[in-house]
């Protein structure tokens, strides 16, 4: 007659229970959180966005003014050669005495895959001077040179942009 109890049996059952419910909570998380990606993203636009305009060639002239369309970016950094109205000659940012101009270039032309070079010179400089930089950058291995110019100028009917 009399009933058989068992106080532990059950007990167990619930522990077990709630086991299995807090190992759903703990699950590993199966979604990318691309909250951290989107910052870091941010970050390197903006350092991108100020670095940007630094790596234009600063010597200051007054480039010619032409109707001609800008070219696609280069692969690599852009290589430019600097004639200012004083005829003093710079590579990059740098000023260089026009003998040392072709050895330097010749350099530089052996460590580059292309042989894309930028001409950026005053409006007010000689033809003369123009055409001997250009021999000196074909001589030291350039065959693509890249004239540099404001656009806005005039075309060939005399009208401008």
């Amino acid at each position: 007659m009399g009933a058989n109890v068992q106080s532990g049996g059950g007990g167990a059952d619930r522990r077990a229970r709630r086991g299995r419910r807090r190992g759903k909570h703990r699950r590993v998380m199966a979604e990318i959180n691309v909250t951290p990606f989107v910052d870091v993203m941010l970050v390197l636009l903006i350092i991108f966005m100020v670095a940007a305009p630094l790596s234009v060639v600063g010597v200051p002239v007054e480039l010619s003014k032409t109707a001609a369309k800008s070219l696609e970016a280069p692969e690599e950094e852009p290589l430019a050669i600097t004639l200012t109205e004083a005829g003093e000659v710079f590579l990059q940012t740098t000023e260089i005495a026009r003998d040392d101009l072709i050895p330097r270039l010749r350099a530089i032309a052996a460590e580059r895959a292309d042989d894309k070079i930028f001409l950026r010179i005053d409006g007010e400089v000689a033809w003369n001077n123009t055409a001997q930089i250009m021999g000196a950058l074909n001589a030291a291995g350039f065959s693509k040179i890249g004239f540099v110019t404001e656009g806005g100028g005039p075309t060939l009917s005399g009208q401008g942009n």
